[in-house]
């Protein structure tokens, strides 16, 4: 799905320069659920810039993977993974502009209030997120479309399907994120990057949140890269997980050996490749 080769990213010149990313070479398969665990300046955040388009690669390649005939909108079951890999086109997206990599790259980010418009109904929001799938037509609020919206809206099983004349800025934090995980997955993205989308949130919106994640990646075939500081959710979440430290992947485990991983043997092996201690609150105070 995204392939990287060399990617390096330098912010500063002369004694201020540093190396945000180094050489890093990633390939993203169709279907990955990667999650991405490191201490705060590891790189993850970057790694996401570039892949997004936000922050242009000093050195080094971008390759999308992309679908060249979109899913029908509200029906991604009709195109299963095996279909649609036959009609996948590579091409270098290296300094491609952030605004167009947004048409199939979705970004989820910590604060739940930035992936919608509060002072927008929420079916405004979610009309706005539908016209992504159509090219050159105008689409007005008909009547089936808001009993469409109301059948997504549904799923999140949080009421909002009866809140759709509601300014998005009444609901909570955890309603907010729920509602733009929603629209993104609506948006049917080749990539979905997940920013430590439920750290802001409390344990109970954050469990919600994380099973909704999991359960759009099945249902919907979605490819995931997801930045955890959560090294349990790390372990237990997708089929890949990657340790990044200083700008550089030092961890890439897949599925089968990360099942007979526990997060203190994660330790273990970054003490065993840096000869040094992980010092990272957030990180060890998920280490049971």
């Amino acid at each position: 799905m995204i392939r990287l080769e060399n990617v390096g990213l330098i912010f500063g010149q002369g004694a201020d320069t540093i190396a945000a990313l180094k050489n890093i070479s990633l390939t993203v398969q169709p279907g990955d659920f990667i999650t991405i665990i490191g201490s705060n300046g590891a790189g993850k955040t970057t790694l996401y810039n570039a892949i997004s388009g936000s922050c242009i690669p000093t050195s080094g390649r971008i390759f999308l993977q992309q679908a060249t005939a979109s899913n029908p909108a509200g029906n991604p079951a009709s195109n299963p993974p095996e279909r649609r890999a036959e009609r996948r086109a590579v091409r270098d997206i290296t300094r491609e502009a952030e605004f167009k990599r947004a048409r199939y790259i979705g970004r989820i980010f910590q604060n739940p209030l930035l992936g919608t418009a509060g002072k927008m109904t929420l079916a405004d929001n979610m009309m706005i997120c539908h016209k992504k799938g159509y090219k050159g037509l105008r689409i007005s609020l008909t009547k089936s479309m808001r009993e469409h919206f109301r059948e997504e809206l549904r799923i999140l099983g949080m009421g909002m399907e009866n809140r759709l004349d509601d300014n998005v800025e009444l609901f909570s934090g955890g309603q907010r994120q729920a509602l733009t995980l929603l629209m993104t997955v609506m948006s049917r993205p080749n990539l979905l990057l997940l920013d430590e989308h439920t750290a802001a949130l409390d344990p109970h919106n954050a469990e919600i949140i994380m099973d909704l994640t999991l359960r759009f990646a099945k249902d919907f075939h979605l490819t995931v890269m997801m930045i955890t500081h959560n090294m349990n959710q790390a372990l237990q979440a997708g089929n890949r997980l990657l340790m990044m430290d200083a700008g550089e992947i030092i961890l890439d485990i897949d599925a089968a050996e990360k099942a007979q991983l526990t997060t203190r043997d994660i330790i273990q092996r970054f003490r065993d490749i840096k000869k040094q201690e992980l010092v990272n609150d957030e990180m060890l105070l998920n280490n049971e």
